[in-house]
């Protein structure tokens, strides 16, 4: 019975105790954790200072961010409007036009023509190109190959190929040219005062006829019994040139070629 009374006064002891710390947490939180009643005001006062200088801050620095965009409005703006001015390049003046001296006649040559063919005499100056003389040549229908008058003709042999060197007579002078050319072909000419034929190098040369100018064969042979160094045949006449019969020098050579050469005929 003892043991039952002591049980039902168990929960009585646990309340008495439970109220007692109740009591000292309340003294000592009002000691150490409560703040007193008489600095509450000073608390407020210092939040609500703080709070208007953060406004305050707020404001300043979206007022300077303003600022900063303006500027770099107007520094974009003025970019923009350089760039659509676009500042024209400057010119230069106009470059006087240089009078030029039209060429003359005489300077270019001369050679009339009929049909697209050049009209050549009978005889006509003819420029050998290379080495550079004029020659008075006859032009000769009857004849098929051009000639050219040519001493000491020695056949030899460079790079597979057959060549031949020969010297060309330098016109009112005893003196010789010397010249070296790739064989074309080789010919027989019978002449009409013999019954035998002469075989003949065939060479390319280049030569002028008064405007006209021109590269074809020519056979080597000694002229030098003959009236005319050069002989211009059907292989030059066909399809270029037209014969005037009983005409000479029906054209001229460029100046530059005639000042050179003294040789001609004028």
């Amino acid at each position: 019975m003892y043991s039952k009374r002591l049980r039902a006064g168990l929960p009585t002891f646990s309340v008495i105790v439970l109220a007692g710390a109740v009591l000292l947490t309340g003294c000592s939180a009002d000691k150490y954790f409560m703040v007193p009643k008489s600095d509450l005001g000073d608390m407020n006062a210092a939040v609500q200072s703080q709070r208007a200088t953060l406004v305050t801050m707020e404001q300043n620095a979206t007022v300077r961010q303003e600022k900063v965009l303006e500027h770099n409005e107007a520094a974009t703006q003025k970019v923009l409007d350089a760039i659509t001015a676009q500042v024209e390049k400057p010119s230069c003046p106009p470059i006087p036009a240089q009078k030029s001296c039209a060429a003359t006649e005489k300077a270019q040559g001369r050679a009339d023509r009929l049909k697209g063919k050049v009209i050549v005499g009978e005889v006509e100056n003819f420029y050998l190109a290379d080495p550079g003389l004029i020659y008075i040549a006859r032009i000769d229908s009857g004849a098929e190959t051009s000639s050219i008058d040519a001493r000491n003709i020695t056949r030899f042999e460079r790079d597979g190929s057959n060549w031949v060197r020969f010297d060309v007579p330098v016109p009112n002078t005893e003196e010789f040219v010397t010249l070296e050319k790739e064989i074309s072909r080789r010919v027989k000419i019978v002449q009409a005062s013999t019954d035998e034929g002469e075989s003949r190098v065939v060479v390319e040369l280049q030569f002028s006829i008064g405007d006209h100018k021109q590269v074809a064969e020519f056979t080597l042979t000694d002229r030098s019994n003959l009236n005319y160094q050069a002989l211009i045949g059907r292989n030059v006449l066909r399809d270029v040139m037209l014969i005037d019969v009983g005409k000479e020098y029906a054209t001229e050579l460029p100046e530059s070629i005639r000042t050179n050469n003294d040789n001609g005929k004028e």
